[in-house]
Formats: structure tokens, sequence, C-alpha cells
């Protein structure tokens, strides 16, 4: 059985709780543990939150926000339609960051890597960014 949602919003960092909230509650059916649901939506924080300040920068944009339940399987995507990614391997290496006058970690897609089971990223330079994160829920009955 599948289960699907998808939003959107307008790129302003008040909207990244929003996208937390909104993720949390369309998972919450599949009964998941507090850690995978801390890790969920860290990770939706950080995709967002990545369209929001590099993806548009200072322009307005809409990100796209979709979650798809197949079982126990979780596939978040976010899209945004700025500026693109050049360099995607370099944008992946742990505390990189195109903003460093922002004060950003360069952890984002650190974290997201971390956080779920698998994160693929496409980018076209102009056109914009779609990460595709899935974690498998339930891991705690195996042994």
């Amino acid at each position: 059985m599948e289960n699907k949602m998808k939003v959107e919003f307008d790129s302003q960092s008040i909207n990244e709780g929003f996208a937390r909230v909104a993720v949390a509650a369309f998972v919450a059916n599949l009964n998941p543990t507090m850690d995978e649901l801390a890790d969920i939506k860290t990770a939706v924080s950080e995709a967002v939150t990545n369209a929001i300040i590099h993806g548009y920068e200072d322009a307005a944009g809409t990100v796209e926000l979709a979650c798809v339940l197949t079982g126990q399987m979780v596939t978040i995507t976010v899209t945004d339609h700025g500026k693109g990614i050049a360099d995607i391997e370099q944008a992946k290496m742990p505390f990189y960051t195109s903003k460093p006058e922002l004060e950003r970690s360069g952890m984002g897609f650190a974290f997201m890597e971390a956080f779920m089971d698998e994160v693929c990223v496409d980018s076209v330079v102009g056109n914009g960014t779609c990460v595709k994160m899935e974690k498998r829920l339930g891991r705690r009955d195996e042994s």
C-alpha cells in the first residue's frame, strides 16, 4: 500500500519548521521511534534550508516537498527551481559551504546522509536541485 503527499511553500526560512512538522505528521501512522522521527525531521530541515539559502539565495521562489510511504519505506523529495549546484560532490563534502559569511557549517548533506538510508542529489545549474532521501522504518524489530 502506498500513501503520498505533496506541498509547496515560499522559500522563506520560517517555512522550514512547517516542512519538519508536515513530514513528521505524515509518517506518524507508521509509528516511528523518536530517534527515527528526529532523524527524518533533521534531514528535512537540512534539505529545505539548503533549498532556501543556497538554491534561491535572496530571490523569492517555491520549495516543493513530497513524501511517499511504501510499506515501512519513507521517500522524501525536496525540490527547488533555483540556481542549482555546479559541483555536487564538492557540495557534499563535510564543512564545505558556499556561504561562509552566513556562518553555515557545511554539514547539511553530511547530516542528511548520516540520518537517512539513501540520499540522491540531482541538480542542473540554472534549473534547480532535487534531493531525494529514503529511510526504512521499524528496524528496531530486526535482530
